[in-house]
């Protein structure tokens, strides 16, 4: 139910007309029945005060002795019921009357409706005054009827459970009445807009009306003529349109990556440069030897250089489609060349390096990026191998094929971030955090330019470690 309130308009319109309807309508009784009874009960208030204000004038010219005639015309007043008058000590004095002697209790008028048992409410005020021939100060206290008040609250109650009912028929009706005419022409157009959605063009809104519900189904059927004879020109048109919309995300999105990988890239061979500078203007040990690691410093900002233009001439050849320029290059030569570079890090960790090469392995690539695999991945195996473990390097030649594989001892990955290991950025938590220096590049720059080489790296848990391994 409150589903399917929620999901009608036109359940939503009535309820919310029918209990504004019914809300004022009982809002506008309530306001009666309370104001027009309390502004009875002022009326009479005000009557008692001005009768009384008056008799008390007189009493103040007349001496007590003298007063009965005057409390006998009070008291025989309509809007009188009752008086007591109290000396300045506070007791109750009999009243100076003759003519109501028989109906009096000591000082209190017994007036019919009293004698009768009515319980109409009363209204009483106090006054204080003098008699002319006494300096005594008499309190009089003046009760006066409120039936009429009484009787029209009872009027108001008893008319209630009829306005009720007048009013929920009429708010029901007049609710039902305003929904159909406010929601009918909306519904009618929502019914339309889910064929829009769904492209059906075959409808027409009914033109019949002039005010602004009517223009809007003229401006619906002018759409429809419209996107009718616009749309084969668009369906024609939009399978080239994601093509090229494919293409050029296709693009942006290598370009994207491969500089990010170019500028993480870049700083470590700034940073080995520097390392070196420092070393040799601070004097430690073996880097005393400027002429060395000044020539070493030379190299590897050449071979920054050199990376640097052919990261980006590979980019340009990339994005045109262009061929990678390939070289005759010997794999046994660039492991061994980059272990030398990395022996002070090898020595450090006391890892041992077992290779399983054969005297050259010469295959068909870029050299300065099939450097970059290399590096990569065995410099991954030194970075991430506890101390003393063991690294396996091995190569070979099958079937037309070189086949590589690195693996480093004494730690694992987990298999849940093995399909991941290769995404831009990602870093396995435990072992492979910023703590080691990763910045989540690596593997992922390792696995573009073996793609860009027709092959693929691959990645397993071996039971003494982590093997990365690759077809070329």
């Amino acid at each position: 139910m409150i589903k399917k309130f929620k999901s009608s308009l036109f359940a939503k319109v009535f309820l919310l007309t029918a209990a504004m309807l019914l809300g004022i309508s009982l809002l506008g009784f309530g306001m009666l029945a309370w104001l027009m009874p309390q502004t009875y009960s002022n009326r009479l208030n005000a009557i008692l005060d001005e009768r009384a204000g008056d008799f008390i004038s007189e009493l103040e010219k007349t001496t007590f002795s003298d007063s009965g005639g005057l409390f006998d015309c009070f008291i025989a007043d309509m809007e009188i019921d009752s008086v007591e008058l109290y000396n300045s000590g506070g007791d109750l004095v009999p009243l100076p009357t003759d003519e109501w002697d028989d109906e009096w209790t000591g000082a209190v008028a017994q007036v019919s409706l009293v004698e009768a048992g009515n319980a109409a409410p009363v209204l009483s005020n106090n006054y204080f005054f003098s008699f002319s021939d006494s300096g005594d100060r008499y309190m009089l206290i003046v009760y006066g009827t409120a039936e009429e008040t009484a009787e029209l609250r009872q009027s108001f109650i008893r008319v209630f459970p009829v306005i009720l009912l007048t009013a929920l028929a009429a708010a029901f009706a007049v609710s039902w009445l305003y929904s159909r005419i406010i929601t009918g022409p909306v519904l009618a157009i929502s019914r339309i807009s889910e064929k829009m959605s769904c492209l059906q063009l075959d409808w027409q809104v009914d033109e019949g009306r002039t005010d602004e519900l009517g223009i809007l189904g003229k401006s619906l059927n002018t759409l429809s003529r419209n996107l009718s004879s616009a749309l084969f020109e668009l369906q024609s048109a939009n399978k080239k349109l994601e093509a090229d919309i494919a293409h050029e995300k296709k693009m942006e999105q290598i370009r994207t990556s491969f500089f990010s990988a170019v500028s993480h890239e870049l700083k470590t061979p700034v940073t080995v440069i520097k390392g070196q500078l420092e070393g040799m203007l601070l004097g430690i040990g073996d880097y005393k030897n400027h002429k060395k690691y000044l020539t070493r410093s030379l190299e590897i900002a050449n071979s920054l250089e050199t990376m640097v233009q052919e990261l980006l001439t590979i980019s340009r050849l990339e994005t045109a489609g262009d061929h990678l320029r390939l070289d005759r290059l010997d794999c046994v030569q660039i492991i061994k060349a980059y272990l030398r570079e990395t022996e002070d890090f090898i020595v450090e960790k006391e890892l041992q390096i077992h290779l399983h090469l054969p005297p050259a392995v010469v295959i068909s690539g870029n050299k300065m990026l099939m450097d970059k695999v290399f590096s990569n991945l065995i410099g991954n195996a030194v970075k991430y191998s506890p101390q003393g473990a063991n690294i396996h390097i091995a190569a070979f030649t099958e079937q037309g094929q070189t086949a590589f594989s690195v693996e480093n001892t004494g730690t694992h990955i987990p298999e849940d971030s093995i399909p991941r290991l290769f995404d831009a950025f990602y870093r396995v938590d435990q072992s492979r955090s910023r703590k080691t220096g990763g910045s989540g590049l690596g593997l992922y720059i390792v696995q573009e330019i073996l793609r860009q080489h027709k092959s693929e790296c691959a990645v397993c848990n071996t039971p003494s470690g982590v093997k990365f391994s690759f077809r070329i």
